[in-house]
């Protein structure tokens, strides 16, 4: 079961790897300015961080099992949509489509592994299994992706989710049993339609603004702040809201979800902007851009399940200091030393990214499960799954805005490293911030906070729960 999550996993991770290698090609072919690149990475990671919620508490409520199979089904139609858009826009709108699927696969899967790993320290190491395939797609992705963008077209990377699309549909259908929440939560229709306009303003707000200016980019500002405070004010008041907030009193809990925020919006920065600069700036094409992504691949799978080890045996903070300190570092060295400019300093940079983001992953992943009745195992697996998608998305909308601020209409080879440097900037903030909150929400005091929070809340299940991230 725990191979079949995984697979699940890959196909989601692998389709983002894959589509930033061809980026380059898909702006030449479909005539695309940078705003549009983003969007059909965002239109993807958007929808996906809107829906992934909904589908973790649907999935404890009509059954884990089904909708898994529903997702897979629906990520591998949106596939072969993908393969044959026209144009830009319909290719977001079947980006969009792939997103409805994939909202449905690693919620619901990773809800499986808890209930399957009940032991804390099994449960710690078969998520550090599962960050390690998240290395895995880094690995593969950019080179299967520069293979087939160089031999046959971008459109063919989309065809590499049919079989690993069909494989876990059939094995789930055969070894994976129907399982459901003791007691699901009701639907919270207004709660997911803020959460949907929350994060859909936003991005657009920040994708939009270096072109579109402030009268038009205003408007949607406005809706992302009114709901937000709808959500904070709507949630507490309904008896079985679509995300708790008295969790977040936890210290431990908000921070895994702050830190997953940044760690992916790390990640989404990164490789939006690595991408481009090796094969817009340095000329690379796309199998070389993909090999030269290596350094950063292979750190970060070998990394993930060593990452595991240490949450199960020693807790969160010693990993979440490594994966904090090693991509403040790799930040530094391009935002400062302009290290893209020299093979030695771009690999050094590369390597040390790889392994921050490879430690990162099983504890933000262990503590924010942990967090949550086992019973809503996958509202639980939900809230770490949106925080990584609203990460990467707001790591593209605005690193890729303010490189687009940045060149304008100027020489792109001539501007880039200049234009690119605030967004390393950005990236090394996200890593101070993974540091620092790493270093805050693991100690005694955090561990206190969620003693207190598990004795205020009422349910004997909840505080059952609590208990375990303040063991964690």
């Amino acid at each position: 079961m725990l191979a079949i999550c995984c697979m699940s996993l890959l196909i989601v991770s692998l389709d983002n790897t894959v589509l930033n290698v061809a980026l380059p090609s898909m702006q030449r072919d479909l005539h695309a300015a940078t705003s549009g690149l983003q969007w059909t990475i965002d239109a993807y990671t958007l929808v996906l961080a809107s829906l992934l919620m909904l589908a973790g508490s649907t999935a404890d409520r009509v059954g884990r099992k089904k909708v898994f199979m529903t997702g897979l089904i629906v990520f591998t139609v949106g596939s072969v949509l993908c393969s044959v858009a026209p144009n830009l826009s319909l290719l977001v709108v079947f980006r969009m489509v792939q997103a409805i699927g994939g909202s449905m696969l690693n919620p619901v899967a990773m809800s499986i592994i808890t209930n399957t790993f009940t032991d804390a320290r099994e449960r710690a190491r078969a998520i550090g299994v599962w960050g390690a395939v998240v290395g895995i797609s880094m690995a593969v992705g950019p080179l299967v992706g520069g293979l087939l963008v160089q031999s046959v077209s971008w459109r063919s990377i989309f065809w590499v989710n049919l079989p690993v699309g069909l494989a876990p549909l059939l094995l789930t259908l055969r070894f994976v049993p129907e399982s459901r929440a003791p007691k699901a939560r009701r639907p919270d229709p207004i709660g997911q339609l803020l959460v949907i306009a929350l994060f859909g303003s936003l991005t657009y707000a920040i994708i939009e603004a270096p072109d579109a200016g402030a009268a038009t980019v205003t408007p949607f500002a406005a809706i992302a702040l009114g709901a937000l405070l709808a959500l904070l004010w709507y949630e507490p008041r309904r008896a079985e809201p679509l995300i708790d907030l008295r969790f977040f009193r936890s210290a431990p809990f908000s921070g895994a979800t702050v830190i997953a925020i940044g760690a992916f919006a790390a990640l989404g920065g990164f490789l939006f902007l690595s991408t481009l600069y090796l094969q817009n700036v340095r000329g690379l094409d796309a199998l070389h851009a993909g090999l030269w992504m290596l350094p950063m691949a292979a750190p970060a799978f070998l990394c993930a399940p060593l990452s595991g080890r240490l949450v199960g045996s020693r807790g969160p903070r010693l990993p979440l200091l490594v994966a904090g300190t090693a991509m403040t570092a790799s930040g530094l060295l391009f935002a400062a030393f302009e290290a893209e400019t020299s093979n030695a300093t771009l690999l050094i940079g590369y390597v040390l990214f790889g392994i921050g983001f490879g430690f990162v992953n099983a504890p933000i992943t262990n503590t924010a499960v942990s967090g949550m009745p086992r019973a809503q195992a996958g509202v639980a697996a939900a809230v770490a799954s949106t925080s990584r998608q609203l990460g990467q998305t707001l790591g593209v909308a605005v690193v890729g805005a303010v490189l687009a601020s940045g060149i304008h209409t100027s020489a792109y080879r001539d501007t880039f490293v200049s234009a690119a440097r605030p967004g390393w900037w950005i990236l090394t903030a996200c890593g101070l911030a993974v540091l620092a909150l790493g270093l805050l929400t693991s100690g005694r005091w955090a561990r206190g906070t969620a003693e207190r929070t598990a004795e205020s809340l009422s349910s004997p299940g909840v505080r059952e729960a609590a208990g375990v991230v303040a063991g964690t």
